[in-house]
């Protein structure tokens, strides 16, 4: 019999895994059950058996990566910039820019009592100095150069401009090793040098749009100071490119955030940081800023934010500046006019996506019902949109819109022979072909077979749901 002792039991499992479990024994017709309850594991803490980490991969037990181990034990440290800097001190940091804070807080606040208070109640009441010794924060923010090199020396932002995509050293470097507060404009005045502005005739104006919107860059550095692990000893690199602009920041995405949920997910890495950046009036707590970057590279007509390459040590993000559709930009002008309202952020992700090209995911499908009433998308097959009549009507190109929207039926139409053909000798029955376009209906499917067998490239054999389909053989016309 199982489970015979079951005080042994507790005890076992205690001394191999150090978690108490409760055991409960209950009489049932059918024989004895025993009812094991087991608390979640400590906060913070992985649970090791017989010296190692384990976790479940499908069916069966293997060690922990160490990107799980990394999770885990970052649940246990709530807000690492909260925490004290050993061995700092109120002379790390620097007066200027405690005083440059006073102004902005106060501003942002209209608070005209931090005027009263000394440097050190103001940065106490801000949360910045524990009992009088600076926290990590603080020196992210306030610290001198000299502060931050004895006591968080990677807490540093370095430039770098490369002429060329190509090219392997910058043309120029720039390291800042003090208060963010110190350095941030001059950070965007470097960026501003090299900022070309491209041109756009439209009608008898000419319409300017900066390669690198300011907002946008403020955005992205903003969001790797807040949001970068502080505890990893690499540092934040901003390198400018002609037309792109790669922001990384050491850490990897906060744990549950992901390049797919990250406009809709926020977990403050650094909560004490972000919350000071925001009596600055620099980011909203709430927020990361992702949503205006991404608002502000579709306006302007240029590729969504791109995190390619981002993994568990570190984030990359990349501004691309290429103006790609001007067109683009004055149809959601015109519209957003005749709405009387701007286009909501989820709109114009969808309408980007398709203007691409691409499906849009499941969590954006909501708002595609509001775009096909507005008459700005039509819908092409169940999952397949293009952008309206009107909007290539706006261009002066209704060419281009027949093209495109016939060339979908054709595309599909191709696939099918294709398939078809693939499978001349057995043949492909009707569920085949469904798969073969899995975002067009049954009935969709059958008007594609249909114009197929009337071209003759395609012929049944068999009745209902048991024919199979097969290239016709191919005829021969004479010339006469």
């Amino acid at each position: 019999m199982a489970f015979r002792n079951l005080a042994k039991t507790v005890e076992d499992v205690l001394r191999k895994v150090r978690i108490r479990i409760k055991v409960q024994e209950v009489d049932h017709p059918d024989g004895r059950v025993v009812i094991l309850k087991v608390p979640p594991r400590p906060l913070g803490v992985p649970v090791d058996v017989r010296g190692a980490y384990w976790m479940r991969a499908g069916q069966e037990l293997t060690t922990m990566t160490p990107e799980v181990l990394r999770s885990i034990f970052d649940e246990g440290v709530t807000d690492y910039s909260a925490t004290i800097c050993d061995g700092a001190t109120l002379s790390d940091l620097d007066s200027d820019a405690i005083e440059s804070f006073r102004s902005l807080w106060q501003r942002k606040s209209r608070n005209e009592g931090l005027a009263e208070l000394s440097q050190e109640q103001l940065l106490e009441d801000a949360g910045l100095l524990v009992d009088g010794a600076p926290t990590v924060a603080a020196l992210v923010l306030l610290g001198t150069h000299n502060g931050l090199r004895r006591h968080l020396a990677h807490a540093e932002v370095v430039y770098e401009y490369r002429s060329a995509d190509e090219a392997i050293s910058s043309g120029q470097r720039v390291e800042f090793r003090r208060a963010f507060l110190a350095f941030y404009d001059e950070l965007w005045d470097l960026i501003g040098l090299r900022n070309e502005v491209q041109h756009y005739q439209e009608g008898l104006f000419v319409r300017d749009i900066a390669t690198f919107n300011e907002r946008a860059c403020r955005e992205a550095i903003l969001n790797a100071v807040s949001h970068r692990d502080y505890r990893s000893a690499g540092s934040v690199f901003v390198r400018q490119f002609p037309r792109r602009l790669l922001v990384e920041s050491p850490g990897g995405f906060p744990e549950g955030v992901t390049e797919d949920n990250i406009l809709f997910r926020q977990v403050p890495r650094n909560r004490l940081l972000a919350e000071n950046l925001a009596k600055c009036g620099f980011v909203e707590r709430s927020g990361q800023g992702a949503d205006l970057m991404f608002r502000l590279c579709i306006e302007e007509g240029k590729a969504r934010p791109d995190f390619t390459h981002t993994d568990a040590q570190c984030v990359y993000l990349t501004l691309h500046g290429t103006v790609q559709d001007p067109q683009f930009v004055r149809f959601l002008e015109q519209v957003s006019k005749q709405k009387g309202q701007p286009f909501g952020l989820n709109d114009l992700l969808v309408l980007s996506l398709v203007r691409e090209g691409l499906q849009v995911p499941e969590n954006l499908t909501s708002g595609v019902r509001r775009l096909l009433d507005a008459g700005v998308l039509e819908r092409v097959a169940r999952r397949r949109l293009i952008l309206s009549r009107r909007f290539y009507g706006f261009l002066k190109k209704s060419g281009e819109y027949t093209r495109r929207k016939g060339l979908d039926r054709e595309t599909n139409k191709a696939l099918l022979l294709q398939h078809i053909k693939d499978n001349a000798q057995r043949g492909s029955r009707k569920a085949e072909l469904l798969e073969v376009l899995p975002s067009l209906t049954n009935d969709q499917v059958s008007g594609l077979l249909r114009d197929l067998k009337n071209e003759e490239k395609i012929h049944p054999e068999g009745q209902t749901r048991a024919a199979r389909w097969f290239p016709s053989p191919l005829r021969h016309h004479d010339n006469e």
